[in-house]
């Protein structure tokens, strides 16, 4: 009876926390707090040991001081630096001409200036804003199909979540480095291999590419079967292209990229201190721009410390839950369910994978990854899945979050820039093709594990 007693309240705890994150109550507050009601009912039925509460204080200081984590607001700086100081619009702007005779050029010119941008901030809501207001006016000018046109934009916008380097991966990394220390308690394994985000930012970086290939090959596909939807832009003002001033303005966050990346990937610099030197080069880039000043540095910080306070905040409450969670059991309950379905590990990963998906249609991507990857991730590790190709799997899964109907995140703020031309009807539209096309790549990922682990696998 009493095993039953805790199965029930681990479902209802479950089930009750998802119903308030669908229902908008603040996430890291409802994490917490239904936890901590959760184990106080256990605690007055005598089947919860409340004393396991008295751990929190050190979760909380763990997180605090995990050296992986601080790269999370300095990468959050760079990406805010380089959206308020006007260097991405500079970028769009000049690029806008450089492609402007060919049917299609300024949708090529937004997937070319998304993918850099998720490649120097990894902030998807600065990246589909900034091209929302850019580009969306030019587009909708010039006669660009309204839905493929809001697709494009809230797609290239979401490339900073697979994209390194990716605050996103830097979270997972973390994570993932947890579920895999306890999956080597289940297997027995006394030492297992780490889980670093330099992992899965150089795992992430062909998918990363092969969704930018498949982006560009559908504008292609769909301005050869309709040239009228994508209709070549024709500034008559810029008829004369200074391509030195394109050259100039797409050199700076290409040579900050390079940089950054670089020196994680050939073991220079770790992600915290490549993180600060990339708030360090989007600051000096700012200022040998003439684009810093007082007020932009004062924005940018302040910007920086409330993503970064809801991100860390969300991480705590999420400890917590899961803590309350493994009290009641609830990550035994998960194991067994994925050890016992009929048809293999594969079978389970699938099951995982499409949760995950419909989940993305509700929660947004800081819930999945805080709630729901510890508990499923060390099951999944056990049953000798690599746990870089795992997470760069979740990695793309949960970009589709961004984009699917009814809460995709980058459709809000698509819709928050949006004239009242384009019905919401146009930004689902739009976006369909696109999750297609994510989805195809998680198959392809799957088929060719190699797209993952072939430079993780050189650079380790």
């Amino acid at each position: 009876m009493e095993i039953i007693t805790h199965e029930i309240l681990a479902i209802l705890l479950f089930i009750i926390t998802a119903i308030l994150l669908i229902l908008g109550y603040p996430v890291a507050l409802t994490l917490a707090g239904t936890a901590i009601l959760f184990a106080i009912i256990g605690n007055i039925l005598d089947i919860f040991p409340i004393v396991l509460l008295g751990v929190i204080p050190n979760r909380i200081f763990s997180i605090l001081t995990n050296e992986t984590l601080i790269a999370v607001p300095l990468f959050i700086f760079m990406g805010n630096m380089l959206d308020k100081s006007g260097i991405a619009t500079q970028l769009l702007t000049n690029l806008g001409t450089l492609w402007g005779k060919k049917k299609g050029g300024l949708a090529y010119s937004v997937l070319f200036v998304g993918m850099l941008m998720a490649a120097s901030t990894g902030i998807v809501g600065a990246t589909v804003v900034t091209m929302g207001i850019l580009s969306l006016p030019l587009m909708l000018k010039w006669k660009y199909d309204k839905s493929i046109s809001s697709g494009i934009i809230c797609a290239s916008g979401t490339l900073g979540q697979i994209i390194p380097p990716s605050v996103v991966l830097v979270l997972l990394a973390d994570i993932l480095q947890g579920a895999n220390e306890s999956a080597s308690v289940i297997t027995g394994e006394l030492a297992p291999n780490p889980v670093s985000s330099i992992d899965l930012f150089a795992g992430a970086i062909f998918p990363g590419l092969t969704l930018v290939i498949f982006y560009a090959f559908w504008i292609f596909i769909y301005s050869s079967i309709k040239p009228n939807s994508l209709k070549p832009f024709q500034n008559n003002k810029n008829k004369n292209l200074n391509f030195v001033k394109v050259l100039k303005s797409i050199s700076s966050p290409l040579l900050l990229i390079i940089i950054v990346l670089g020196s994680i990937l050939t073991g220079i610099a770790t992600p915290t201190e490549s993180a600060a030197l990339g708030a360090i080069g989007a600051t000096a880039i700012s200022y040998f721009s003439k684009k810093l000043a007082l007020d932009i540095l004062k924005k940018v910080s302040i910007e920086s410390l409330k993503i970064t306070s809801m991100v860390f905040f969300i991480l705590i409450g999420a400890s917590v839950f899961s803590l309350v969670l493994r009290g009641y059991g609830g990550d035994r309950m998960v194991e067994d369910f994925l050890t016992n379905i009929s048809g293999g590990p594969q079978y389970s990963l699938f099951i995982v994978m499409l949760t995950i998906f419909f989940l993305g249609f509700f929660l947004d991507f800081l819930q999945i990854i805080f709630v729901i990857i510890p508990i499923v991730g060390p099951s999944l590790i056990s049953m000798g899945f690599d746990p870089v190709w795992l997470g760069i799997l979740i990695a793309i899964n949960l970009q589709t979050s961004f984009l699917t109907p009814p809460f995709g995140f980058a459709l809000f703020y698509f819709r928050g820039v949006a004239p009242k031309e384009i019905k919401t009807i146009h930004i689902y539209k739009g976006v369909v093709p696109f999750i297609v096309m994510q989805i195809m790549l998680l198959f392809l990922i799957f088929k060719f594990p190699e797209i993952v682990t072939f430079l993780p696998n050189i650079i380790s």
